[in-house]
């Protein structure tokens, strides 16, 4: 599978400027797009083909007159004649504008503000395919890793974490039934695995087997998804505690497995290498599956040494968590330099990414359009939209399955989940 991407950066001037003699109007953006589509098919078809639509356009911030913009597209979809694009712009750089500071203050936004999204289709007849995609030359072509053989999404909804209280979003799920009702609304939103956690009645984190397993029944009675139990806990948390959930009977289907230490906000969540390999011995006793979860580049390292010791069986799964302050960021660039390490292991792998806050939405569908899978939920992320709360994780499911379909990538359901994932 190959993709084409291209990007352009440029500054807005004053002649840009519509409103109120320094606000961009957002046509600016799409003809932007609109460019940036052409060299694609130029690239990729030998035409400048025609723009039939676009399936969905978001304005997501202001741009004004001297903002620095970088707009990209890929080329995720090929028809016969279609050609189906995902277009991103972002906000690079931008005058301060604010009272009693200098005019010509500016500032670079790490990460940059993403300010227009979209999804389009172009057209070129065939008869207007002068050049075969085959005879491109190899630098015009970024190989997309192999990062799973098979098309199907497998989305992961982490319902409820240490971290997030009814206090930052009321509709955090803390009993076993709550949990259960809120598994079962994401499984009709598209999810197909559900990674959990579990609390106490008090509202405090819990590896507690009795709880676990109050929580796992009240879900199978209302939903056929894959279980993911976590064997992280919480900061400070020992091993013997943490890995309570193994010892339930039946066997969970899959458990986290946490590849390495690291700074976690103002804590520091501790996964010493021998640490680590008794939790993965663990989870290979009792047959589960662990889904490797990456915090650094480090990380995956690691990873990969448990295959290679026979720590892990099978197919690595890697789960991508990126942007947990103090650890790594979430950052396009990033994410591709991983999933190329991965390839090029040569170690049959699956991987997925979550990520934080308002970060989970353009990292996860990043995830979505390179090959792989993607985890969303409130344990992540608190909102739909900016200040928007959102009710339970099933909304963000629906809005992650969406925009698989905007992109053609079929959902894998739980049953298929299963298959992909090598689950007995």
């Amino acid at each position: 599978m190959t993709v084409l991407r291209t990007s352009v950066r440029l500054r807005m001037s004053s002649h840009d400027a519509h409103y109120a003699g320094e606000l961009v109007d957002g046509a600016r953006m799409l003809a932007l797009f609109g460019d940036l589509a052409t060299e694609l098919l130029i690239r990729h078809d030998g035409d400048e083909g025609l723009f039939r639509a676009y399936e969905s356009i978001e304005f997501l911030a202001p741009v004004f007159a001297g903002d620095y913009i970088e707009a990209v597209a890929e080329l995720v979809h090929v028809g016969r004649t279609s050609r189906k694009m995902v277009f991103e712009a972002r906000k690079v750089a931008g005058n301060v504008r604010k009272p009693g500071i200098p005019a010509s203050a500016a500032e670079h936004y790490d990460p940059p503000i993403v300010v227009t999204r979209a999804v389009g289709t172009c057209v070129v007849p065939a008869e207007l395919q002068k050049r075969p995609p085959a005879r491109l030359a190899a630098p015009e072509l970024h190989a997309l890793p192999a990062s799973h053989p098979l098309p199907e999404l497998i989305l992961t909804a982490a319902l409820v974490g240490a971290e997030v209280t009814r206090a930052q979003n009321p509709h955090v799920p803390f009993t076993p039934e709550e949990i259960a009702d809120e598994a079962a609304r994401c499984r009709e939103a598209g999810a197909s695995v559900v990674h959990l956690h579990v609390r106490t009645d008090d509202g405090k984190p819990t590896q507690s087997r009795d709880r676990f397993a109050a929580t796992i029944e009240a879900i199978r009675r209302k939903s056929d998804v894959v279980i993911q139990v976590t064997t992280g806990g919480a900061v400070g948390m020992p091993i013997e505690e943490r890995c309570q959930p193994l010892l339930l009977r039946p066997i969970p289907e899959m458990a986290t497995l946490n590849c390495g230490t690291i700074n976690f906000g103002d804590d520091i969540f501790v996964n010493t290498r021998k640490e680590i390999r008794e939790v993965a011995a663990r989870i290979q006793e009792t047959g589960s599956i662990a889904e490797c979860e990456c915090y650094e580049v480090g990380h995956l390292d690691e990873a990969l040494s448990l295959v290679k010791e026979n720590r892990i069986s099978g197919t690595l799964h890697v789960q991508f968590v990126m942007g947990v302050p103090g650890a790594m960021a979430p950052r396009e660039s990033l994410l591709r330099f991983l999933v190329g390490e991965l390839a090029a292991s040569g170690v049959p792998h699956s991987w997925a990414v979550a990520a934080t806050g308002r970060h989970q939405r353009p990292m996860t569908e990043l995830a979505m359009r390179l090959g792989g899978h993607a985890r969303v939920g409130l344990e992540d992320n608190i909102y739909l939209e900016k200040g928007v709360l959102a009710e339970g994780s099933a909304p963000l499911v629906a809005r992650a399955a969406a925009y698989a379909a905007s992109i053609d990538r079929k959902l894998a359901d739980p049953a298929r989940a299963r298959e992909l994932l090598g689950l007995r």
